[in-house]
Parts: structure tokens; C-alpha cells; sequence
């Protein structure tokens, strides 16, 4: 199942967004989480801290700066830029999948 949250700004997406997969999560669902948000605080919404939030958006200006090559693949995207968050959730900061596999990642 692939959920994508949308909506206006400060409509409550991120903190819906955590409810929900730390609820996928503690139900027994593999669940990753990607934070595309041009403002990225699922992190702080699942309960990483803002230490490890800000850790992973810098991770993700890397990226966009050209200083950190893009990941090739989805697995790719979650080994090397994700991180494991409480409940089980599986989070990743991104910006843009380039050349994506087929399907929704």
C-alpha cells in the first residue's frame, strides 16, 4: 500500500503523516516514510529529535548540491539516506527521485 498525504500549508500533513505510519508501523507493516517537504519535520513528528532531523536534511542538501551523488534505486535511497525512526518506521529525507523504478516509490 503507498499512502501520499497532501494538502494546504499548515494543514497538518506532517503530523498526520507521522500518525499514520507509526500506526502502519506498530501494526506490523513495513512502512518507510520519505519527507519531501521543502521544510522536512517528519523527523521531529516521529520522535527522532532535532539533532537527527537536521542531520538528515543536510544529507538531503548534500544531495541537491551536488556534493553526494543521488541514490540509483528505491533500496538504495532507504540503505544509504534512511534512518529508523520509533515504532518501526523507516524514514528517508529527499527532494526529487530521479529516473525512478515504475510505480510509486
Amino acid at each position: 500500500m503507498k499512502v501520499a498525504v497532501v494538502g494546504k500549508g499548515g494543514s497538518g500533513k506532517t503530523t498526520t503523516s507521522a500518525v499514520l505510519a507509526r500506526t502502519f508501523a506498530r501494526s506490523g507493516r513495513s512502512t518507510l516514510a520519505l519527507d519531501c517537504d521543502s521544510n522536512p519535520n517528519l523527523g521531529i513528528s516521529l520522535g527522532l529529535g532535532e539533532a537527527e532531523t537536521e542531520r538528515l536534511v543536510t544529507v538531503r542538501e548534500a544531495v541537491d548540491a551536488g556534493e553526494t551523488e543521488h541514490a540509483v534505486s528505491v533500496d538504495d535511497l532507504v540503505d544509504r539516506f534512511g534512518v529508523d525512526a520509533p515504532d518501526g518506521v523507516r524514514l528517508a529525507v529527499v527532494s526529487a527521485i530521479q529516473n525512478p523504478e515504475p510505480g510509486c516509490p
